[in-house]
């Protein structure tokens, strides 16, 4: 199955109609199909020299049947009419198998759901020659500084669409390339990493240059005690510690009493200056238009001026609190319920250089890893800083910095925002990608000097 290609889709309803023939054959009539294909290749580059090109491509069908309030999906790679039907008769047996669940709704029904186009033609055919001397050129900036260069790049395409036999059927293509470096010296290292639905989008020597700087920049790092600081997260580490709230932000969680956001909806939480959406539809956003159902996803307005405002909701947690659902649900069966993936934080005006020349003094922070929670009501999450992190004196990078282990609240920090840059696309460790600003923080808290 290639994705770049409309026949699949026609493939995909000529299988959904072969699902549905075993299905009724087995006396099951409620019968729901999703469709995926991968076609992915990723050059790998480590010690200035690229040393693995690979490739691979999958598919696959996971067939749900539902009867008498019971559910269950059986998943194969093998898309053979002998292999379907095994699904199908998988699917059966685990339902039969299952508890009744009073609360299974019957399977979703025709949605119109908006096209994204979100496929790059270019992208798709992109070879090993083309990454290929894309990471020479990036690995030539590192080395010509006497430094060295590791890190990826991934170019691929791929559909997921979903058909149900009560006249569901949605579909979606996409691209995406992926270009990610560290640069590493003698005592420090810098890093950058971007991801777009078009490689055009991505500028490997400019990534280069910005990870190599940062780690000349950072050599020699210097220790200060930890404490309480002025901080300019850069947008990828805005994304990995702010990106950990998402997940509250879900019906069921709420309702479980498991989100921070349990009697607080509505509350104002935050600063006056932090807008966070959910959008699919957004430009530099990806990925399908709808859920695990096969419901459109719609926009939400998560924080306006600081307020929390909307959840996530699948059918079911909808149909629970009777209201429309949004499109956020995954697959059934499934324990979690649904959470927004298409975050867009809103940003500002001033840039990551204006930031630091307004600060007397405070710490540059490219990026955080290893981030864990400490505290979940108040969203206090702990992890370390990595790959470029520089005092701030008089306006200005006075030097390198040893990595921090930071303690910090979440809640807190979106209440101490002095400023924002644009908001762009971020790649980052923890967390999916999103759209998000560069943000300036008073009073962030690092309790310890790492090791790291």
């Amino acid at each position: 199955m290639q994705p770049e290609h409309k026949s699949d889709l026609s493939q995909c309803r000529e299988l959904f109609g072969a699902v549905q023939q075993a299905a009724a054959s087995l006396g099951v009539f409620d019968v729901e199909a999703l469709f995926g294909a991968h076609c992915g290749a990723l050059t790998r580059f480590a010690n200035n020299t690229i040393h693995q090109n690979v490739a691979e491509q999958d598919r696959w069908i996971s067939i749900r049947v539902a009867l008498d309030q019971r559910t269950a999906r059986a998943t194969t790679n093998r898309l053979d009419p002998n292999s379907v039907r095994g699904a199908v008769e998988q699917a059966l047996a685990l339902a039969r198998s299952a508890a009744p669940n009073s609360d299974l709704l019957p399977l979703n029904e025709n949605s119109l759901i908006a096209e994204t186009k979100r496929f790059d033609a270019a992208t798709a055919a992109a070879t090993p020659e083309h990454r290929g001397r894309a990471v020479a050129e990036a690995i030539r900036i590192v080395e010509s500084a006497g430094q060295t260069a590791a890190g990826i790049y991934s170019t691929g395409q791929s559909i997921e669409a979903i058909f149900n036999s009560r006249g569901v059927s949605a579909w979606h293509a996409e691209t995406m390339a992926q270009f990610s470096i560290t640069a590493m010296a003698g005592d420090s290292s810098g890093w950058a990493k971007a991801s777009a639905v078009s490689h055009a989008a991505i500028d490997p020597v400019a990534l280069a240059r910005g990870a190599s700087e940062k780690a000349r920049l950072s050599s020699d790092p210097q220790e200060i005690a930890p404490g309480r600081y002025t901080v300019i997260l850069e947008p990828a580490a805005v994304l990995d510690l702010v990106g950990q709230m998402f997940g509250d932000f879900s019906a069921t969680s709420v309702s479980d009493s498991r989100s921070f956001l349990t009697d607080r909806l509505g509350t104002k939480l935050f600063g006056d200056n932090i807008h966070i959406w959910d959008d699919v539809a957004h430009p530099l956003q990806a990925g399908v238009p709808f859920d695990g159902e096969g419901v459109p996803r719609r926009k939400l307005t998560l924080v306006d001026a600081g307020v929390p405002r909307e959840l996530a909701y699948s059918r079911s947690s909808a149909h629970r609190a009777g209201v429309e659902p949004t499109g956020h649900g995954f697959p059934l069966p499934n324990e979690v319920g649904e959470a927004p993936l298409n975050i867009v934080i809103a940003g500002g005006s001033t840039s990551v250089d204006q930031m630091i020349a307004s600060t007397d003094r405070g710490i540059l922070v490219t990026r955080l890893w290893y981030i864990r929670e400490v505290e979940p009501y108040d969203k206090i999450m702990t992890g370390m800083t990595r790959d470029g992190t520089f005092l701030i004196e008089d306006g200005r990078l006075s030097c390198g910095l040893r990595n921090f282990r930071f303690n910090q609240g979440i809640i807190e920090l979106l209440n101490n925002v002095e400023a924002l840059s644009p908001a762009v696309r971020a790649s980052g460790e923890e967390a999916f990608d999103m759209v998000v600003p560069a943000m300036k923080v008073r009073n962030f808290s690092f309790t310890e000097v790492t090791r790291f």
